[in-house]
């Protein structure tokens, strides 16, 4: 069982003037406690609910991850997701393989149909209806596999239309960069996993045997192996968390299939302290 920390909330200490310096101390801290992955939201603004209002602090997750990969020397680096709206496909090809070339081989891409309209509509970015975002995903994934597979040619889709897929550098990792889907549809998002995907990524609780159910029919309709997938899952936790607790949580994760968790801390206005919370908890899960 590996742990990754996503960092979804920068209101800290300090303010704004300390979120690159408590960002670098937190990476390099978390790093050197055990934690094989870093993400971030591919957000411009905060989520609301829970985590915050939409007006709090929300770095714009390419640069945080380019800053991250200098800070950092073997973590996994990625975003928890992108949304597909958010980028043209050939661009956020490029992106990747830059920040992999940057990182040394430690780039991923977390990708998924989008859902924060608001956030959207607010900076006038496209939000198309719900089929529409899945098919343009579906052909983001295939543009950024063409691209990263050092294919050339063109692509011309519903969406999308390329007239050479150039990408250069590629960046070390072989075969392509970590490509995750993240969601829990069980009609398209779960077979674009089954067929495209290194990872499905879920959000944990009692839903995740069954979800991986789905998944793994899917693997068998598109004659994928199942095992080939690799099944993360993403669980929050406060400062009121008991360590007993966060521990029964991952481990019933493990139980279920899952072998990569990603946790995010709530309330913490030291991110250190959000690190030390869970990277306490690696003895006992790690080997498990």
């Amino acid at each position: 069982m590996e742990l990754g920390l996503h960092i979804a909330d920068f209101t800290w200490d300090g303010g704004d003037p300390e979120i690159g310096g408590r960002l670098a101390d937190t990476a390099r801290h978390a790093e050197a406690s055990g934690i094989s992955r870093i993400t971030v939201m591919d957000h411009y603004w905060q989520l609301g609910g829970a985590i915050g209002p939409p007006e709090n602090a929300m770095p714009e997750a390419y640069t945080t991850l380019g800053f991250l990969a200098a800070h950092t020397e073997r973590v996994l680096l990625h975003t928890l997701v992108t949304g597909v709206v958010y980028h043209p496909p050939g661009v956020l090809a490029k992106q990747i393989s830059t920040l992999d070339t940057l990182s040394g081989g430690r780039a991923g891409l977390g990708l998924g149909a989008a859902w924060y309209e608001e956030e959207a509509r607010g900076l006038g970015l496209p939000f198309p209806p719900v089929a529409e975002r899945f098919d343009r995903l579906e052909e983001t994934l295939r543009i950024c596999l063409g691209m990263w597979s050092g294919e050339e040619g063109s692509f011309e889709g519903e969406h999308y239309r390329l007239e050479r897929m150039l990408d250069n550098p590629r960046g070390p990792s072989e075969p392509h960069p970590y490509l995750l889907i993240g969601g829990m549809g069980e009609k398209r998002t779960l077979r674009l996993v089954a067929r495209y995907a290194d990872a499905c990524n879920l959000f944990g609780g009692p839903e995740v045997p069954h979800k991986l159910d789905v998944l793994k029919r899917h693997c068998e309709d598109v004659g994928r192996d199942y095992a080939e997938v690799e099944k993360t899952a993403t669980i929050s936790f406060d400062a009121g968390s008991g360590r007993d607790d966060l521990v029964k949580r991952v481990l019933e994760l493990r139980g279920a299939g899952i072998t990569a968790v990603y946790a995010f801390g709530q309330g913490f206005s030291d991110p250190r302290a959000a690190v030390d919370h869970l990277a306490s908890i690696l003895p006992e899960v790690a080997d498990a």
